[in-house]
């Protein structure tokens, strides 16, 4: 198998992810497919190779909140790292589609890790990055507005989507930022009018990141410096 897009599994040395690539499978990530459901038993995790999923917290009015967000640099499905038969705590949730995804069954991911290798030191890594973004999320949905807010999330997707243009619909976004649908029509609105982005039938096009990152809260930057920190330490595995 050739080297993946997602840099946990592009960053594993040569005899390591030998060991664990012929039991990896290539699913495809389509918008709004749910990977874990909140409250059921994890089965398999998912390592994308583009896109963003959402870490969603699941209300029973059927409001969702989003905790954090994985793109090419995680793994969705981290409970399965802490324990053998792990029960989703959230959803995770694909929300702006743009690859698939390798899949691998907690059996096998939990061999590998137990095995003496490398993916359990960066999944120590990327356990920690992920535990940040869920209190600095926290921190942002409380304090800060939603105009801000909704600069930190364009920003962090056009991180992780590498282009400046990418599928999003309102709802999705109202969900995230935990708002209802007209307030995020009046925030794009108002954000387009200014010139940063353009947003027309369900996809956005960032057209100033400098004006986005004016625009966005202090949170963008905490996050992008625990993600920066992990690249760091993930850095990819040289070739042969």
């Amino acid at each position: 198998m050739d080297r993946p897009n997602n840099r946990l599994l592009a960053s594993l040395p040569d005899e390591d992810f030998n060991r664990v690539a012929p039991h990896l499978r290539c699913v495809p990530l389509e918008a709004k497919s749910v990977l874990h459901r909140q409250g059921e038993r994890i089965r398999d995790v998912y390592f994308p190779n583009g896109g963003v999923v959402s870490i969603v917290t699941a209300l029973s009015t059927g409001e969702a909140i989003e905790g954090a967000t994985v793109g090419d640099e995680g793994m969705v499905g981290l409970p399965a790292f802490f324990a053998d038969y792990p029960i989703s705590p959230f959803e995770s949730v694909v929300q702006v589609p743009d690859h698939d995804a390798l899949t691998l069954s907690m059996e096998e991911f939990r061999r590998e890790l137990n095995h003496v290798s490398t993916l359990h030191k960066l999944m120590e890594a990327y356990a920690q990055v992920i535990i940040a973004q869920i209190m600095q999320s926290n921190a942002c949905n409380a304090v800060h507005v939603v105009q801000q807010r909704c600069a930190r999330w364009l920003l962090m997707t056009h991180d992780r989507v590498r282009r400046d243009e990418f599928q999003l619909s309102q709802e999705f976004l109202a969900q995230m930022l935990g708002v209802h649908r007209p307030t995020v029509s009046e925030v794009a609105g108002l954000l387009q009018d200014k010139g940063y982005i353009r947003y027309r039938y369900g996809r956005i096009q960032v057209l100033s990141r400098e004006a986005l990152e004016r625009c966005s809260c202090e949170c963008y930057g905490v996050m992008r410096a625990h993600f920066d920190r992990l690249q760091g330490s993930i850095a990819p595995s040289p070739p042969k």
